[in-house]
């Protein structure tokens, strides 16, 4: 419904009166992606809507089409007439992971020309047509070349002080004055898209699951990081690094094993990701399933058991075994299900988890390019916008 919401605001530049009553219930209702989920056949379709039918019998259940896509996004600033972007953000999991859990990348490094150009046109459509004044929040998805639209919000964002931080652009400041009256032209920062730094930011998200005994610990439509923190660097991936330990996840100890447990939509994904750990020395587990896709490629694995039987993945964890576990839920918050015990034991374990295999092949990926701590450049932020500044104003 987001979609096709959004698809007439950018197309037409008018919201049907009939359905701004459906917007304000929808920015109510998921706020912070509860109640979301994704659902990949009928069979996980029923099982949802069943579950969603025994906890709330008196409000519907909207149903949008899912994109595989990559998801972008962007915090304006609107007086009205003209708009100005301080900066256009990518995530680095697809859509599907709530924006506050995803990994966001300024300035974008994956998206081309074409595709900046799109998003900027059509937010620029979007604000002036909803006389926006202030800020407005738009998230996007790219896929297949095109750009849809999840969502536009005439307000704030968890976003804004990132974005705000690393450009030097006082967001809400500008916003403010546009709000009181004045214009864009008069307040010196442009209008349009606004010059990138020249080097790149990191936005990781930071978890408190260990201290929230009992909750479901995988990425998904559902917000749960309670913080985050900055890489920043000239090099993208060196701001990754920088993002990963101070958020925490720490580099894979290769006298430990890399525990992986997949649904089977991703089997072949972790058969490439396997080879890519083993071809650097790692060690690799897995359970029954996992580990016959893995040797199909040519990698040895060690095979441990499900939950229940003798020597089980619970007692394999807590062994201290694993210094990285690899899972992907087949269905989160289902406290039932082995992965949610899987997912929770590693958590209150001190392991490292990811839930989300885009993140695991980034990591994979600064293993591979043996960056270390000691390769890091050590600087303040406000040198990199401050630097920018001086060359606009040449």
């Amino acid at each position: 419904l987001f979609l096709g919401i959004s698809f007439l605001a950018s197309r037409t530049g008018v919201i049907p009166s009939e359905i701004e009553t459906v917007i304000s219930q929808l920015t109510r209702t998921v706020l912070g992606g509860q109640g979301m989920e994704i659902t990949h056949n009928d069979k996980e379709l029923e099982n949802y809507l069943s579950n969603a039918f025994v906890k709330d019998t008196k409000n519907p259940v909207l149903i949008d089409k899912y994109l595989n896509g990559k998801e972008i996004e962007v915090d304006a600033i609107s007086d009205g007439s003209e708009i100005l972007i301080p900066g256009i953000m990518e995530h680095l999991e697809k859509a599907g992971v709530h924006s506050g859990d995803s990994i966001s990348i300024y300035p974008p490094v994956s998206l081309s020309q074409e595709i900046i150009d799109k998003v900027v046109k059509i937010s620029t459509k979007i604000a002036k047509n909803m006389g926006v004044k202030g800020i407005i929040n738009i998230q996007f998805i790219e896929c297949d070349n095109e750009v849809y639209i999840i969502e536009v919000n005439p307000r704030s964002s968890r976003t804004v002080p990132f974005i705000s931080k690393v450009t030097g652009v006082p967001m809400v400041d500008l916003a403010v004055k546009c709000m009181m009256g004045e214009k864009l032209f008069d307040l010196g920062y442009g209008t349009g898209l606004y010059q990138s730094i020249d080097s790149y930011v990191v936005k990781v998200p930071v978890f408190s699951s260990q201290k929230i005994s009992g909750v479901e610990v995988s990425l998904g439509p559902e917000m749960k990081s309670t913080g985050e923190v900055l890489g920043l660097s000239k090099d993208y991936e060196e701001a990754l690094y920088k993002g990963f330990v101070a958020a925490g996840v720490d580099m894979p100890d290769k006298n430990k094993y890399i525990l992986a447990t997949v649904k089977p939509k991703d089997k072949e994904i972790i058969k490439s990701l396997a080879k890519r750990f083993d071809s650097l020395g790692y060690k690799i587990a897995a359970t029954e399933g996992t580990s016959k896709e893995i040797s199909s490629v040519g990698v040895d694995s060690l095979v441990v058991n499900k939950i229940g039987q003798e020597d089980d993945i619970l007692e394999f964890i807590q062994s201290g075994k694993a210094g990285l576990i690899v899972n992907t839920p087949t269905k989160a918050n289902d406290s039932k299900r082995d992965g949610f015990t899987i997912r929770r034991k590693s958590v209150e374990n001190g392991v490292d988890l990811l839930t989300n295999l885009e993140t695991v092949d980034a990591l994979c990926t600064l293993i591979e390019n043996r960056i270390s701590d000691k390769d890091l450049d050590v600087f303040e932020i406000s040198e990199v916008y401050n630097s920018k500044k001086a060359s606009i104003n040449k």
